[in-house]
């Protein structure tokens, strides 16, 4: 059984690694995202929800960095409307998804003072570091595990590992707006994103 030690190891080097290049739906994603002029000459992040990963790139598209993320407990790509203004303890299980679609995210705060990026501000969805507060959750352990099915733990914002969250996401989202591309796990891409279907 692995350490707390390998755990912490093993997700460091998922935050530092850079890939050399994305998978190649994500990289056509992205090309698509800048030659339509979709992403509004901004950097974007692209969530892949069905991998549980996170890619970030400047706004002529080319790839900083990914890492794996935690995402929503409940699988869907849609909001409950109005959750974002309820409390957390008034949130059942099954409401705790991480919306699809485009959003233009903005940098914030959360009450505790940590900057954060908003995703979907109306719902309360944000792109933060990953918090451990919570030993039982296991949310460190989670990133770094190899497999995606343990990566649904959060209310439905976006944990990311602390180090690339201030290595990526925070020079790219972290100051003023930009873009973030959450890919569907319910339908294709296609159906929310109009030049996602367009290879011109």
């Amino acid at each position: 059984m692995k350490t707390i030690g390998s755990f912490a190891l093993c997700l460091a080097a998922c935050s530092a690694a850079i890939a050399a290049d994305a998978p190649p739906e994500i990289a056509q994603f992205a090309q698509r995202a800048v030659s339509t002029g979709d992403n509004a000459r901004r950097p974007f992040a692209i969530v892949d929800k069905r991998n549980a990963r996170v890619f970030v790139f400047d706004a002529d598209g080319r790839l900083a960095g990914d890492a794996p993320v935690l995402l929503g407990l409940a699988r869907g790509d849609r909001s409950v409307p109005g959750i974002g203004e309820r409390k957390m303890s008034e949130i059942r299980p099954d409401e705790r998804t991480t919306p699809a679609g485009r959003f233009v995210s903005e940098p914030g705060r959360n009450m505790q003072g940590e900057d954060i990026v908003w995703v979907d501000y109306g719902a309360a969805v944000s792109m933060h570091r990953v918090r451990a507060t919570d030993k039982s959750e296991r949310r460190l352990e989670r990133l770094a595990s190899p497999s995606v099915d343990d990566n649904r733990i959060s209310y439905g914002c976006i944990n990311v590992p602390a180090d690339f969250y201030d290595a990526h996401v925070k020079p790219a989202l972290g100051s003023s707006r930009g873009m973030v591309y959450v890919l569907p796990e319910t339908a294709p891409a296609r159906e929310l994103f109009g030049f996602a279907a367009n290879p011109h």
